[in-house]
């Protein structure tokens, strides 16, 4: 199975990006290739290129004698293991560096994280690394006078609408979309058995930039066979205004799928997958599953390997997850402000795909891979992320 679906993987991805235009509509092709480490699971792109070297914005300071070597980190929260994790490792690699390192969480609240940006500009951390709340929010607080000289790292979700923003640190989240589709075409084999089959689509937060990306990777596969009649939706909820999910919380999924099931599957109708983008709302989908449902159980995709997650993906709730290793994300995101500091063109390998309304940022794309039954512990356990005691 496991080498079928490499296969599959494989020749789909080169057929989409040959053949339907992907690349060119939903996002810009990538020019690198993702290949999972220790797993069968593959997507690879058509070509690739060395990253690419910017040499940063004019203007801003660029020599070690401008820069107090002070760095502030906006995160989330510290409440999911993947923000803390990604916390303490920017933190520590940064601090052997000799930087001083004002880390901060912002418990998932908007006015909160601007009160923290605006403290570590005040204090004088003249490189900030944020993953913002809410990405239309921090406008403001980052175009004061006193943050011109500061360099902004983005970190895995783009601020949007402001030109202060420097850099990009992010997963490819078209491609983790676009593996979540093709998990689901082999799983439910569309291609070799007439169908019809019942999906429901969950969408991340409207407010996110990346919810569009994974949406975007995962409908470019599933929507020839929704257009085909293979694949049916109910609901008729497919649209993304209409599937998302305001702060991707777990509760808010769990509501909507309890909704869904009451209104088109309490007879014993079967839903045969249900399209999720991250871990937090699939775990809410499992929840309403579990509650109220009585027919098959349907194929559930998710991503960031969440504890809990992968618990139910080894209980059979929950089909896979796509492994985003944040970890070479916050190494790359210490890696950047070392660079700045010194003075030294940053590396990045996309200069043209994240638009963020106000400017093309250049971007750092790292890779991801699936997980799931198969091959969670290879992963996952051999990989240093979780013992057995974790998952146990």
């Amino acid at each position: 199975m496991l080498k079928r679906f490499v296969s599959l993987i494989v020749t789909a991805s080169v057929l989409m990006l040959m053949a339907c235009g992907c690349s060119s509509e939903s996002r810009k092709t990538r020019g690198s290739n993702y290949l999972g480490r220790d797993t069968d699971f593959a997507f690879l792109t058509e070509e690739t290129t060395e990253p690419v070297l910017d040499p940063g914005k004019p203007g801003k300071p660029n020599k070690p004698a401008d820069l107090p070597k002070k760095v502030g980190i906006s995160l989330p929260t510290k409440n999911l293991i993947r923000w803390s994790r990604d916390g303490e490792l920017m933190k520590k690699d940064l601090e052997s560096a000799g930087f001083t390192v004002d880390l901060q969480y912002a418990n998932n609240d908007t006015s909160t994280q601007e009160s923290q940006i605006a403290s570590m500009i005040a204090s004088d951390c003249r490189i900030l690394v944020i993953a913002p709340i809410d990405a239309r929010s921090l406008n403001k607080v980052l175009n004061t006078p006193k943050s011109n000289e500061i360099t902004v790292i983005s970190y895995d979700r783009l601020i949007l609408d402001t030109d202060a923003v420097d850099y990009y640190v992010t997963i490819d989240n078209y491609l983790v979309g676009t593996l979540q589709g093709l998990y689901i075409v082999n799983a439910l084999d569309l291609d070799n058995t007439p169908g019809p089959y019942n999906l429901e689509i969950f969408a991340g937060d409207p407010g996110d930039n990346n919810g569009g990306f994974f949406f975007n990777g995962a409908m470019d596969v599933l929507k020839p066979y929704i257009d085909s009649g293979k694949l049916n939706i109910l609901s008729g909820q497919k649209e993304y205004d209409d599937v998302a999910t305001l702060e991707w919380r777990t509760e808010r999924s769990q509501n909507r799928m309890e909704a869904l099931i009451a209104t088109y599957y309490s007879d014993g109708t079967t839903i045969d997958a249900v399209l999720c983008p991250n871990d937090t709302i699939a775990f809410g989908v499992v929840n309403a599953l579990q509650g109220t449902y009585t027919g098959k159980y349907p194929v559930i995709t998710g991503a960031d390997c969440d504890i809990a997650n992968v618990k139910c993906i080894i209980a059979s709730q929950q089909s896979m997850s796509v492994f985003k290793d944040s970890s070479i994300m916050a190494h790359r995101a210490a890696q950047m402000v070392q660079e700045i500091y010194d003075g030294k063109t940053v590396q990045v390998n996309d200069t043209s795909t994240y638009n963020n309304g106000a400017k093309t940022v250049p971007a750092f794309l790292v890779d991801s891979v699936v997980v799931d039954i198969n091959n969670y512990e290879s992963i996952l356990i051999g990989g240093g992320i979780y013992t057995y005691n974790d998952l146990s």
